[in-house]
């Protein structure tokens, strides 16, 4: 077995039609992300996958912030470096300093105590599958409800992303950083 993708992006030429808009569609600038090329493969779970990685992405109830918070956090309890990498550059747009980003790779970040308690969160959801009721607690002290419900759909929707983007060894496209180690 090589480095290499287990399974390759699906090149253009074999694409249908309604898959290669759906890729349009998916598209961050001129090329497709190696992860949509690969799930394309399957292009009925990539639609509605992505379709509910959308929502939760552009249109949530978390704030940006909040959200990718979760998103690094999970990235690196799972060693996703393809999530960390284009993860990175949206937590920037959301407000986070390269600082920031850079501890919440680290086992015990120096993050403020809003961040801590998200970071803490997305610990326990990885480690346990289950929220504690002190977080819980403390959570709901600061979230309605869609947003409590959305801490755990982020947790869980990107330790999906990092099990499929690591199992099939997804490559990351040029330029993008791993998690730091």
């Amino acid at each position: 077995m090589t480095d290499g993708p287990r399974i390759p992006p699906l090149p253009p030429s074999d694409r249908d039609p309604r898959t290669a808009e759906l890729l349009d569609s998916l598209r961050m600038g001129d090329e497709d992300m190696n992860l949509f090329a690969t799930l394309a493969h399957h292009p009925r779970l990539l639609k509605r996958w992505s379709a509910f990685g959308g929502l939760l992405l552009f249109g949530g109830a978390l704030s940006d912030r909040d959200r990718e918070v979760l998103i690094l956090r999970t990235a690196a309890n799972t060693g996703a470096d393809y999530e960390w990498g284009h993860h990175v550059a949206l937590a920037t747009s959301a407000g986070l300093s390269s600082d920031e980003i850079g501890e919440l790779a680290r086992p015990e970040p120096a993050v403020g105590p809003d961040d801590a308690l998200l970071v803490r969160a997305a610990d326990e959801l990885h480690s346990d599958g289950v929220l504690s009721d002190p977080t819980w607690e403390a959570l709901a002290a600061r979230y309605d409800e869609q947003q409590l419900i959305e801490v755990c759909m982020v947790v869980g929707q990107y330790h999906l992303v990092a099990f499929t983007l690591n199992s099939l060894r997804i490559e990351r496209e040029p330029g993008f950083e791993g998690v730091p180690r």
